[in-house]
């Protein structure tokens, strides 16, 4: 979540990010001009496990009509329980394209009580008094099946050649997904996969989570790629070989990377700032497996062609610069002064608007909310 208000004249500005995604229906007014390069769908996933609602979905792929293999992509579990609500398959939006780009559909997933998905949360572990990993991965695994099942019955995806991508909960959740895999899973790539991180550089049992590696390997024989940056905070070097160890013992087929150390905490290299590196052990992971679709990647989405306010000064420029990169739900409001405030990264239009002329209003009067997502604001 992003969110700034700031005077016309000084900088003072407030931003607040969190791991918070955005909801959008594909094909809505507020789309962005993406929507020309790729198609943008949201889903709910039958799931029996889950109750009525099922899970919460999001694909992604190239626009033009076709049949295309799948990625499903993972996402991770905050450490803070009450945080698992607030997440959304959008917050994995950049990461979705990136391989859409590749010629891929890309679906990102919500496990059971993650973000919108119904179903009581079944992936505990039992804390660090009884700590039981397998229990947890195959809980995590049993959603992915699930997914990967329904998926594979639309017209629009091969169902004979399906690689699943995770980072942190969610990479662990690809290795024990493929120690019972689906049919057609070809290959799967973790990026910083485990689980039990109580706090930076201290993790749960490890003893317990390297049983669940070896268990894991045991049975796991599809091609896989893990990347584990060189200052993980969650999981570190050392940890990281010990996982590699355990998994390779029993059988399991990994090429491992060590990356160089990637912003304040490498646990984050799978992110929108980490696709010139990630992207590159992808690529060259994808190629050896005899997964590359196209020659060329196509284009990234362009930014949304909306006209900066004339109103603001540079402070608001450079605001209205980052809005537009932002994720949605967003909405940037201005007064007739030039002072602004703007909010992304919310689950509901209606919850941005209201945020972004709470932030304008702060020092501005008559502030109107001019852009809502990638589009004008509807006129009243």
């Amino acid at each position: 979540m992003r969110a700034g208000v700031c005077t016309p004249g000084t900088k003072r500005s407030r931003r607040l990010i969190f791991v918070i995604a955005a909801v959008i229906v594909a094909g809505s007014p507020g789309s962005s001009p993406a929507a020309d390069l790729y198609l943008r769908e949201e889903l709910r996933i039958p799931d029996a496990a889950a109750g009525p609602r099922g899970l919460e979905a999001l694909l992604v792929r190239p626009s033009e009509a076709g049949r295309y293999p799948l990625v499903l992509i993972n996402h991770g579990s905050p450490r803070s329980p009450s945080d698992r609500q607030s997440m959304s398959p959008w917050s994995l939006l950049p990461e979705a394209i990136e391989f859409a780009r590749r010629g891929w559909a890309a679906a990102v997933v919500m496990r059971r009580s993650y973000g919108d998905s119904d179903g009581k949360w079944a992936e505990a572990f039992n804390g660090c008094a009884d700590s039981n990993y397998i229990a947890a991965g195959e809980a995590a695994a049993a959603d992915l099946k699930t997914a990967t099942s329904f998926l594979q019955q639309r017209p629009d995806i091969d169902a004979k050649r399906i690689i699943a991508v995770g980072v942190s909960a969610g990479g662990f959740a690809t290795v024990a997904l493929t120690a019972d895999p689906p049919g057609g899973l070809v290959a799967a790539i973790s990026f910083a996969g485990g689980r039990g991180s109580l706090r930076d550089n201290e993790v749960c049992r490890a003893d317990r989570l390297l049983d669940a590696f070896a268990a894991f390997g045991k049975r796991s024989r599809v091609p896989m790629l893990w990347v584990y940056a060189e200052n993980d905070h969650f999981f570190g070097p050392k940890l990281a070989e010990q996982f590699k160890d355990a998994f390779v013992s029993g059988g399991g087929n990994v090429e491992f990377i060590a990356a160089p150390a990637f912003g304040s905490d490498g646990h984050r290299l799978f992110s929108p700032a980490g696709i010139p590196i990630w992207s590159g052990y992808v690529g060259a992971f994808l190629q050896r497996h005899g997964l590359t679709l196209l020659a060329q990647l196509l284009p990234p989405p362009p930014h949304p062609p909306l006209a900066v306010p004339a109103v603001l000064g540079p402070n608001g420029r450079a605001a209205f610069e980052s809005y537009l990169t932002s994720l949605p739900h967003k909405a940037f409001a201005v007064s007739p002064a030039g002072y602004f405030g703007w909010q992304s990264g919310v689950r509901t239009t209606a919850a941005a608007e209201a945020s972004a002329l709470q932030f304008c209003e702060q020092n501005g009067t008559n502030c109107s909310v001019m852009f809502v997502d990638d589009a004008p604001a509807p006129k009243n």
